[in-house]
């Protein structure tokens, strides 16, 4: 995720100047040593005047290396300033003001360095003390007094129960709470059916931290009495759901996927967990997160991807993408900072959404950056998605970022007049889809002049992630994390980066929003879901991205001709700001008439002569009784 060192370079002119210089002064130091050596050599020596005096070349000698020697120590703290100052690309100052600024570093600045430490800084994850330093990326500012209105859900019937569990366990959000309210099915019995896909399939996958089966239980005859006095919170209502790892649930752990957190619990409730608890879903799980929230490698090994074993999720939303995907659970919460969910849901071929920045409030989840983190769902569908965004979304007293967000009804939009804009890499098939539902779609290029907006995003990700996890660093503690050239390398760097050139990079953020503002003249986009810098550009404006699955493809060096693994193929609908509503309503629009989001992946089948690699031993649990 962090930009990459250059090597195998020579340094900048000044530098090797400075380089070569520093190499003549030792040369030259070295010569005259050698020098005073050969004069006192020749020197006769003289009777000491006393016993136990020193010859007075001796003397001569002790006194002229003394020199030398404070020579060398000035040479060798210049140079390492030098060197110091280069590292922060600041070799314009002069050897005097080098040793000022040192002078007041140590006086000055230090002191108050340690003193904010102390204040904030003695704990890890950024779970208190956010910065104040919060990025709105809503574009009109618009007092509002009304409160949100939430979604009209299209109306489900004549569900009836599917005999095989595997059918229900990928069945929609609709379709679950229609089988819970003609009591076809119970929300324990529901429950019992995930809890076994869960423990069935995570030995394979290794995309579950905890499984919180007494909680599911306990909330599940909730849901099932309520239902039963006539009280319908919803349609999540008796729903089983995984969150990732980094979302704090009370008495449960919240390892953050990492060794050093593996056993931490944090009295802390989540908004996002709140949230869901009060619309009457079910936690069946805490899923896997990438260790400290990058990538798809965790404390207790790396997240498979159901479509192909073989290969990895991903991102750090991989337990949510991978359970969705192979319908270990109906939805998941996950997060982003930067591709944690758009990487994953792609890889693994679920339809999700990233949200407008601060549509989901975050107390409670592990911070990487508060100008960047999001909180969103991946899901079955985008009708999943709109149910589960209706339900999490909405202003969090306690994050300073999250803000009621006025969205239009997704189920309402009239898609016929929108003008959806096509990019070079944008999947063709959605693009003729949607025009044949009436859609104007039309050519487009997001224009912009940052050039440097992937350094951005690693600057205010980098800098902001070791704000939060100083102690770790300093602890020595990020030599226990699972992969080395991962955190421990960028936060190294980040280290070093000086705060005027932090701010500097968010002044080159605020022209970046400014010209994609402006450039965005249509009403959605289509384009590569994970191409790099699209995921910088839209998590650096904070504009929501739903990513859509389109298709399969054969993988690469596939072990038999028969094998039913497959690459999945996705795009993603951007909008801008504030208009999740029209990406949602777009990829219903496209789904209403395809099924590539109706697939499942092949892992209790992967074809003839075709094996799960050095499979573990999977313990298929008996069967789940209702209580």
């Amino acid at each position: 995720m962090g930009s990459e060192i250059m090597t195998g370079r020579c340094p900048p002119l000044p530098l090797r100047r400075t380089r070569v210089l520093n190499l003549w002064l030792i040369i030259t130091l070295i010569q005259s040593t050698l020098f005073f050596f050969c004069i006192c050599s020749s020197i006769p020596k003289h009777q000491p005047s006393s016993i136990g005096a020193p010859a007075n070349n001796e003397i001569c000698a002790r006194h002229e290396f003394s020199r030398l020697e404070k020579r060398l120590k000035k040479f060798d703290n210049a140079s390492g300033l030098e060197r110091g100052f280069s590292m922060l690309d600041a070799e314009f100052f002069n050897e005097s003001k080098m040793l000022e600024i040192e002078k007041g570093a140590k006086e000055l600045t230090i002191p108050i360095i340690k003193d904010n430490r102390k204040i904030v800084a003695a704990t890890n994850g950024g779970l208190k003390y956010p910065s104040p330093l919060v990025f709105n990326s809503e574009w009109k500012r618009e007092e509002m007094d009304d409160d949100v209105k939430s979604f009209s859900y299209p109306s489900v019937s004549g569900v009836t129960r599917p005999e095989n569990e595997e059918d229900i366990a990928f069945m929609t959000i609709l379709e679950l709470g229609h089988l819970i309210r003609t009591s076809q099915i119970s929300s324990e019995e529901l429950v019992g059916i995930f809890l076994k896909r869960l423990k069935r399939y995570n030995p394979v996958l290794e995309a579950v931290i905890t499984i919180t089966e007494d909680l599911a239980y306990k909330q599940a005859k909730q849901a099932d009495q309520l239902l039963a006095q006539g009280v319908d919170l919803g349609p999540l209502h008796g729903i089983p759901y995984g969150l990732k790892d980094i979302i704090a649930v009370p008495e449960y752990k919240t390892t953050w996927g990492s060794t050093t957190f593996k056993d931490q619990v944090l009295d802390i409730e989540a908004w996002v967990y709140k949230r869901l608890k009060s619309a009457g879903a079910v936690l069946v799980g805490k899923l896997v997160t990438g260790s400290l929230a990058y990538d798809d490698i965790w404390f207790g090994g790396r997240t498979r991807n159901p479509w192909n074993i073989e290969e990895f999720t991903t991102g750090s939303s991989a337990g949510p993408a991978a359970c969705t995907s192979a319908g270990m659970v109906p939805f998941a919460i996950g997060s982003e900072t930067a591709g944690s969910i758009t990487y994953p849901a792609a890889r693994c071929g679920v339809t999700a959404l990233r949200p407008t920045f601060g549509a989901v409030g975050r107390t409670g989840v592990l911070s990487l950056s508060e100008s960047l983190d999001k909180l969103g769902p991946l899901c079955r569908s985008a009708v999943d998605c709109a149910i589960v965004l209706d339900v999490i979304r909405g202003k969090d007293p306690d994050d300073f970022s999250s803000r009621k967000i006025f969205l239009d009804d997704p189920f309402s939009v009239d898609i016929t007049k929108l003008t959806v804009g096509y990019i070079e890499d944008a999947e063709m098939e959605v693009v003729d889809v949607l025009r044949s539902k009436g859609v104007n779609m039309v050519p487009f290029k997001l224009n912009y002049t940052v050039e440097s907006v992937q350094g951005i995003l690693n600057f205010t990700m980098d800098v902001d992630m070791l704000a939060h996890f100083d102690t770790w660093q300093r602890s020595g503690q990020d030599d226990e994390f699972e992969a080395q050239d991962q955190w421990p390398t960028e936060l190294r760097r980040a280290r070093v980066i000086p705060a005027v050139d932090y701010i500097q990079s968010q002044r080159a953020r605020g022209k970046l929003i400014q010209e994609v503002k402006e450039s965005f003249t249509v009403d959605a986009f289509v384009g590569n879901a994970t191409d790099w810098e699209k995921v910088c550009v839209g998590n650096l404006v904070g504009m929501p991205i739903m990513v859509v699955p389109v298709g399969f493809k054969k993988i690469q060096d596939p072990p038999t001709n028969g094998t039913r693994r497959r690459s999945t193929v996705t795009t993603g609908i951007y909008a801008p700001p504030d208009h999740d509503h029209i990406a949602l309503a777009l990829v219903m629009a496209y789904q209403s008439v395809t099924d590539h989001h109706k697939q499942r992946p092949p892992i209790d089948n992967l074809g003839p002569y075709d094996t799960i690699p050095n499979p573990p031993k999977v313990v298929i649990p008996p069967r789940i009784l209702k209580s």
